[in-house]
């Protein structure tokens, strides 16, 4: 069997830093400045530790680093605008300093913190409610021209066909980024395993990433630890490794050009094997 996923060619640049999609899966490093994250809550609150373990990642090989101020595991608490901003901030500053090269996003679906986090020194928005949260965020990444993650999201688990409502409700997050001027090209999605889906829905979008892969963007995976994964496996948060590194191998196979993981040294291994297959297939086919 040849396997035939769309592979998107990107390029994005911000100065010294730089982002090439096309060529080999990216690995995103997961930074939680947060006191209740589900499963690194509070380790890295104070600004040297979070910088110390975001350059272990880059060191274990992670492309770029995601840095967020609000925890979005369930029933986890809102957090205010000044509070997401002061612990992200810092962070995002200093590990700017110390390493320019490096891409960083800013996990967020607030407008106002992911302009001040742009400012600061990080390039791209990762927003968890595709840009239907706030209803400033699409316009904020056009204007500041920086590449917009767009993640699966709803209120409620209301699907009335389930795979056709999650590839609708991308679409329309996409239709909000582009009318609100974002390039075509800067926009990347987001499954959102883990969010308002039980672990069925979950298993099931895993075999389907395929159909999203067809939607013109890249893919970018985020099953880390999660706990699809835990409850599948019987395991705790910090030992799903092993099932983290099965949906990322099933995910780059079905096209997914990045992954975004807490365990980068060991994710790095499973993607390079599957990028060395997968990469040399024949039946790639490039956008």
């Amino acid at each position: 069997m040849t396997l035939t996923p769309v592979i998107y060619e990107r390029t994005y640049s911000f100065g010294p830093a730089e982002l090439k999609l096309g060529d080999r899966t990216l690995i995103m490093g997961i930074l939680n400045v947060t006191p209740d994250s589900f499963s690194d809550g509070g380790r890295y609150n104070h600004v040297d530790l979070a910088v110390a373990h975001a350059i272990q990642m880059i060191e274990d090989g992670a492309d770029l680093i995601d840095i967020g101020g609000e925890s979005t595991r369930p029933g986890s608490q809102v957090v205010n605008f000044e509070e997401e901003l002061s612990r992200i901030i810092p962070v995002i500053k200093a590990l700017h300093q110390q390493a320019p090269h490096i891409p960083i996003s800013v996990d967020t679906y607030k407008a106002d913190v992911a302009r001040q986090a742009i400012l600061a020194g990080a390039h791209i928005i990762n927003d968890v409610w595709g840009a239907k949260a706030d209803p400033a965020m699409a316009q904020t990444a056009a204007e500041l021209g920086c590449p917009l993650m767009l993640m699966h999201n709803r209120q409620e688990r209301d699907y009335s066909n389930y795979l056709q409502d999650v590839v609708q409700d991308i679409e329309e997050s996409v239709q909000i980024a582009l009318k609100a001027g974002v390039h075509q090209d800067q926009i990347i999605i987001d499954p959102g395993i883990g969010f308002v889906k039980d672990l069925k829905e979950n298993l099931t979008l895993m075999s389907s990433l395929a159909m999203l892969n067809e939607l013109g963007y890249p893919v970018l995976l985020a099953t880390s630890r999660k706990r699809f994964i835990q409850n599948t496996l019987g395991v705790q948060a910090d030992d799903a490794v092993e099932g983290t590194a099965a949906t990322v191998a099933f995910g780059i196979a079905q096209g997914c050009q990045m992954v975004r993981v807490h365990d980068v040294k060991s994710i790095r291994r499973t993607v390079d094997m599957c990028d060395a297959m997968l990469y040399a297939s024949p039946g790639l086919r490039r956008n």
